[in-house]
Formats: structure tokens, C-alpha cells, sequence
């Protein structure tokens, strides 16, 4: 069921040595970012939140709390590539169209808290990066053939709407680490624009994801946080990570910044895409308890 929601689902690069690679390394940071905590073996006594022993149950769901963070910067694209229909179509940089430079988008994330451990977070993230190119061999896509030579316009669309529960089962004075699970729904589209001749591959759908986040508190006002969603199946892989700082103003005010990686795609008899996109990245975030 997965590999059926995924194989359709999102965007990038799909040699097994480079996936194996991103795999690696992003598996790496998780396990050094546990492995640098000392406290998960001896946690302070006083904390509410301990790990292997049970959890008062007046620190389940005390209150409510809200916030909202608006992130922005600018992105740009270091592959992109297209075959549509998966099995027929013709393979094509779409980087030849669009460029390699950067422009500017936003992220809109609502969180909510439950207690000491319950987080839902809401995501509503649209991107579309436009231009105009050469191409540089014929390409026959979805039902069209372009021609090559003539400037061809492509346009690619990747709205993301995603709801994510995360359940931090660890926590003390300097570190909270969470994980749970998202739902994606992705609103992608590819089109291609040769003078009279337009032909267009749109897909909406839901992709399930894992969740982990860890955070560590550097000073009193300053932290650092690794936040990722992802998964694999044999037919593709989604994953969406941040490496970011959040610096504290006051109780209710913070700014962050740091760099944010998107890299999907997908093979099958339908589609062929895969793309990596790179975010620099910075907001603003507002928290009301």
C-alpha cells in the first residue's frame, strides 16, 4: 500500500550509490545528535518525562498551546529530472528550462501542543519555479513531441499540505527528541509550452511519512534543531529535513534560520522524477501557552 501511495508521490535523483549515500548520512546525523546526549542514560529525577518509566498522568494533557511559524528565503534547484510517461516518455533535464537560480517562497506551519508530549503541527508549503530553455534533443512527453532547438517554456509545481503528530518521549534541561508520523497531500504538476503546442502532467494525492525531531538547547536562548520527514520504498522516496538554529526574543517571540533540503522522486511505468531542491532558510515564530 505504501509503495503504491509513494510511487507517484514526489521528487529526484534515482541512482542506488547516491541514494545510498543520502541514506547513510542522514541515519549518521540521527544516531550522533542521540549519541552526543549523555542524560539519556541518567535523566534528572525531577523531569515528568522519563524514558522506560511511567508518566504521571497530570503530565499528559495539562493545556493547550499554540503557535505559528512563518519561514521564507530563497530556494533553488540542484536536479530535475523528467520522463513522462515513465516507460515511453523521454528522459529530460528540466533544469534546461527552468535554470538553477533562486527564487523566493514561504512556509506556513501551525503548531498545536497537548500537554508535555502531544504536537500536531499543519503545513501548507506551495512552490512553482518557471522558465524558458532549449532542449536539447526531441522529447516525446506525456502525449506531445517537442522539438529541439526552440525555445520551450517549462513550468514545475509541487504544493505540499502536510499534517504531522509528534510524541516527545524524551526531555530534559538541554534536549527534547520526538518522532511520529505525517500525511502529505501534493498538489504536482510538469508542463511544457512550445509556441502553439502545450501538454501537461498533473498528479493530487497522499503520501504517508515518518517523523523525528530533536532539539538541543546551545544557551538559554539559543538552539539547535534537526527536524526531518521522510520515507523509502522500492519505487521512490520522500524526504524533507531542516538543520536550523532558533533563537528565543522572549516567551512568546523566536527567529530561526538554517538550510533545508527537499529530495524525492519516483520510477515507475507512469512517471519518472526525481529532484533535489535547497532552501536557505529563516522566519519568524509566535507561541501562546
Amino acid at each position: 500500500m505504501i509503495n503504491s501511495l509513494i510511487m507517484k508521490a514526489i521528487q529526484t535523483h534515482s541512482d542506488i550509490n547516491y541514494l545510498k549515500k543520502i541514506t547513510s548520512a542522514f541515519f549518521l546525523s540521527v544516531l550522533l545528535i542521540i549519541g552526543l546526549q549523555n542524560g539519556l542514560i541518567a535523566q534528572d529525577i525531577e523531569d515528568p518525562i522519563v524514558i522506560g518509566e511511567a508518566v504521571n498522568p497530570a503530565d499528559e494533557l495539562p493545556g493547550f498551546r499554540v503557535g505559528l511559524d512563518i519561514e521564507t528565503g530563497g530556494f533553488w534547484f540542484s536536479q530535475n529530472e523528467v520522463r513522462i510517461p515513465g516507460d515511453e516518455g523521454t528522459k529530460f533535464d528540466m533544469l534546461d528550462l527552468i535554470g538553477t537560480g533562486a527564487d523566493a517562497y514561504i512556509r506556513l506551519n501551525l503548531n498545536m501542543g497537548f500537554g508535555e508530549r502531544h504536537n500536531v503541527r499543519l503545513l501548507f508549503a506551495p512552490l512553482t519555479k518557471t522558465g524558458t530553455g532549449i532542449l536539447e534533443e526531441p522529447v516525446f512527453f506525456e502525449q506531445s513531441e517537442f522539438a529541439a532547438g526552440l525555445p520551450t517554456e517549462g513550468s514545475y509545481r509541487f504544493n505540499t499540505y502536510r499534517a504531522t503528530y509528534r510524541y516527545d518521549f524524551f526531555r530534559d534541561d538541554r534536549w527534547e527528541i520526538g518522532a511520529g508520523a505525517a500525511v502529505l497531500i501534493r498538489d504536482a504538476e510538469v508542463e511544457l509550452v512550445q509556441g502553439d503546442l502545450r501538454d501537461s502532467n498533473s498528479d493530487l494525492g497522499f503520501v504517508p511519512l515518518l517523523h523525528f525531531r530533536t532539539s538541543a538547547n546551545l544557551t538559554d536562548r539559543f538552539s539547535a534543531v534537526l527536524d526531518a520527514e521522510g520515507l523509502f520504498a522500492q519505487q521512490g522516496r520522500a524526504i524533507d529535513a531542516t538543520l536550523h538554529g532558533n533563537f528565543r526574543l522572549n516567551e512568546n517571540w523566536s527567529l530561526f534560520a538554517g538550510y533545508r533540503f527537499l529530495d524525492g522522486g519516483a520510477d515507475t511505468d507512469d512517471v519518472y522524477n526525481f529532484a533535489w531542491i535547497n532552501y536557505l532558510m529563516g522566519g519568524i515564530s509566535f507561541q501562546l501557552r
